[in-house]
């Protein structure tokens, strides 16, 4: 019994890590819709979860020999991180809020898929096109890509039926669903870039990992970075004075929600979960995500979705799957042949290029 229920922690575990992403996203859009801006927030957040993972790297500095010294060539890399990070960031808060929570939670799904074009251009990924681990993987990025595609381009009617009279029998609202959509598509090219610059932080924070095995200490210095990036570029954008100042609103709540639980709690429960399984496992939860986002912001934000975003939907869980599987056999044969052959990306001693997103960026 004790060992069957150690084996359910991260099943929970992984449960309430996607819980906690879906959950944000619609605390974050709930937050903007209610007129806090968009870029203070961002640095208010970063700012919060830095001073947070403050006391992680004063403790490794007094225990000498507890990790290797922190040189400026890995401080210079975390900083590529953190603007790697920032830039997807600011294309995930500026993308919800044109968009939906749903079609953000649709589009993390890319993540795998990018990643592996992304490892097989830096050769970090050997691929051997006439196993079928390597066409599931190539099939799959299709289908993710191509339901991105849809997801963003096509909304489709309602499937739910909202019970107010529809708003185009007013001529003037035809203008606002045509503008509706319009930034529906932008927003769905914001988070489709944010899922790329996620896949290439995996990428940067692997090789940052070789030399520098402190997961806090780069956590921390790179929200660090970020705070400073956020801090910049609100200063340049935001001309409002009133726009810095925090009130007791649902912008606090998504402030310390984001920071506390969807960055620092989720990361860390993410991570262990990511230890005792391994990323396959990790990655396989992902699409609950798209489950999550549709019930809390039907209940929470009162959106509707429709045809588009469930095809769209559907089309990436497939991608998804087919990136992850043709992985799960890839790392399978490594195993087997006792380890030898696996590249950077397989290796599951190092940090992995399909694991959940963990909002670490």
């Amino acid at each position: 019994m004790e060992g069957r229920a150690r084996g359910s922690l991260p099943f929970v575990g992984m449960i309430i890590v996607i819980l906690a992403q879906a959950s944000n996203m619609v605390v974050t859009k709930m937050a903007m819709s209610d007129g806090i801006n968009k870029y203070t927030m961002v640095f208010y957040c970063n700012a919060l979860s830095s001073f947070v993972l403050l006391p992680f790297p004063l403790i490794m500095s007094r225990r000498s020999g507890s990790c290797p010294p922190l040189t400026f060539s890995v401080l210079r890399k975390i900083f590529l991180l953190a603007l790697v990070g920032f830039g997807a960031q600011i294309s995930e808060y500026v993308g919800i809020d044109y968009s939906s929570p749903v079609l953000a939670t649709a589009m993390m799904n890319l993540i795998p898929a990018f990643t592996f074009i992304l490892a097989v251009i830096l050769r970090m990924e050997k691929v051997n096109w006439k196993s079928s681990s390597s066409q599931a993987k190539l099939v799959g990025t299709i289908a993710s890509i191509a339901g991105a595609s849809v997801v963003t381009l096509y909304n489709g009617p309602p499937i739910l039926h909202s019970p107010s009279p529809p708003s185009y029998v007013q001529p003037h609202h035809l203008l606002l669903l045509l503008s509706r959509q319009s930034n529906w598509i932008l927003g769905g090219f914001l988070l489709a870039a944010e899922a790329f610059l996620v896949s290439l932080w995996y990428i940067i924070l692997a090789f940052i990992l070789k030399d520098y095995p402190v997961v806090l200490n780069i956590m921390f210095y790179k929200w660090l970075f970020e705070m400073i990036l956020a801090g910049l570029l609100s200063f340049i954008i935001v001309r409002e004075p009133q726009s810095w100042i925090l009130k007791v609103d649902i912008g606090l709540i998504a402030i310390l929600y984001s920071a506390l639980v969807s960055s620092v709690f989720r990361l860390t429960l993410c991570t262990w979960c990511l230890k005792r399984t391994g990323p396959v496992y990790v990655s396989m939860f992902k699409p609950l995500g798209i489950v999550f986002a549709v019930g809390l912001g039907f209940i929470f934000l009162g959106e509707m979705l429709h045809l588009g975003s469930l095809i769209g939907a559907i089309v990436i869980v497939m991608g998804f799957y087919g990136v992850v599987w043709g992985k799960s056999k890839e790392e399978e044969k490594t195993m087997e042949g006792g380890g030898v052959g696996g590249s950077l990306a397989s290796s599951s001693h190092k940090m992995p290029l399909l694991q959940d997103n963990a909002s670490s960026v």
